[in-house]
């Protein structure tokens, strides 16, 4: 059986994966003119896991897609971040004051929000008819002057642009770049949510606290208009490489990996319950993302280690992105794609590079390393120092980027 798009206004847009990333792109289409049609394997939108950092460059574009007021129902502006502490005692080592500042540097707050929160924000956006549930894509292939997408129910789909929004082990990859297995990081993430009314209350203050740890890290701050504790904490993997975000832990081995901490650290695992436990696979970031009509996004195109708490907003970045220049240029989808690959590559790469460099930082063991670690942290400014990632304007810097001539 072949199905074809409506051809109601500009390129036959198939959108495969309707997570963050996935309906973020649909929606920046849907403003900028364009229709799509969002292909997700899932029976409903839902999203895995628990909490993520929204900072100013993901926010402003939030603004101006107008769901910014839906967003802050129950997202939870930080007043602190890189609240860094001791594992052994909570001593603070640094922390830096967001309220006020955020706004005057980037003209933004920073936020931390439940991923299904984020979810549905930017589904609002996106009309229901363009999403097709239970739809689950098998292969993509070029086509002629389009593409050709097949599904497990036997269905192929038509269309001139194919945006692969499938994550990790994205499908759609296959058709852009000779897949390349992923290295063993060593390293494993615990993650767990901590309902209001069994968290410790200084677990609730508008803080991202960090505790640094030899060979670990433990992360928490609120979400879900307060009700809620993320907790996120990476330690060994030793020989565990699932890295499914549905597997699970016990808190007896949550718990063992962090014994001798703060007491509080173990108050918020015992509290957090069964926690989901995920291996981070390291992967190289790609040459290219971008072959004909067929294009990639989000952790499809450029997955990272969490520890610079970006991947959400450079998928919202990317959609961005992506829709202004198939808008610019909708006859020419080629063209589009490879401006809009041009555009986002040098920056995801360079996030993919530091947040890697972060996971020995993190892990240092104590001695004269990691004191020096401290040290430098207490002298820093990363709110500053970061103001490449922050103050970013991925709308405004396309302009600057020119268009590169298709081959």
């Amino acid at each position: 059986m072949r199905n074809r798009h409506d051809r109601t206004h500009g390129p036959r847009i198939a959108v495969v994966g309707g997570g963050i990333g996935g309906l973020a792109a649909a929606a920046f289409l849907r403003r900028a003119g364009l229709t799509a049609t969002v292909y997700e394997q899932a029976p409903a939108l839902r999203e895995v896991g628990a909490g993520l950092v929204m900072a100013p460059n993901a926010v402003r574009l939030m603004r101006r897609l107008g769901v910014l007021d839906r967003f802050l129902r129950r997202a939870v502006p930080l007043e602190w971040g890189w609240e860094f502490r001791r594992w052994a005692d909570g001593g603070v080592l640094s922390v830096e004051r967001l309220t006020g500042v955020c706004e005057r540097l980037y003209g933004e707050r920073t936020y931390v929000v439940h991923r299904a929160d984020l979810l549905d924000t930017v589904k609002s956006a996106v009309p229901a008819e363009w999403v097709r549930l239970g739809t689950r894509c098998t292969a993509v292939e070029a086509a002629g002057d389009g593409a050709l997408l097949h599904f497990a129910d036997g269905t192929r789909v038509e269309a001139d642009v194919v945006i692969g929004a499938d994550g990790l082990h994205s499908v759609v990859r296959g058709a852009v770049t000779e897949s390349e297995p992923p290295e063993y990081s060593g390293i494993c993430a615990f993650r767990t949510v901590v309902p209001a009314d069994a968290a410790p209350a200084f677990a609730l203050r508008p803080a991202q606290t960090i505790w640094l740890g030899p060979g670990r890290h433990f992360v928490h701050y609120p979400i879900a208009d307060r009700t809620m504790v993320n907790v996120v904490a990476f330690a060994p993997a030793g020989d565990f490489t699932d890295e499914s975000w549905s597997a699970t832990a016990t808190t007896e081995e949550f718990h063992a990996e962090f014994a001798g901490w703060d007491a509080r650290v173990r108050d918020l695992i015992t509290a957090g319950g069964v926690p989901g436990r995920w291996a981070l696979l390291d992967r190289a970031p790609l040459r290219h993302w971008s072959r004909g009509r067929i294009t990639l996004l989000g952790d499809a195109a450029h997955p990272m280690f969490p520890f610079f708490a970006q991947g959400a907003a450079q998928s919202v970045e990317d959609a961005a992105v992506l829709a202004r220049c198939l808008a610019d240029a909708p006859d020419e989808p080629e063209r589009a794609l490879k401006r809009y690959e041009a555009a986002r590559i040098g920056r995801t790469t360079r996030l993919q590079q530091v947040s890697h460099a972060r996971r020995d930082s993190n892990h240092l063991p104590d001695g004269p390393a990691q004191r020096s670690r401290d040290a430098a942290l207490t002298a820093s400014d990363p709110l500053v120092t970061n103001g490449w990632i922050y103050g970013h304007d991925a709308e405004a810097a396309l302009v600057n980027t020119g268009s590169p001539t298709a081959d």
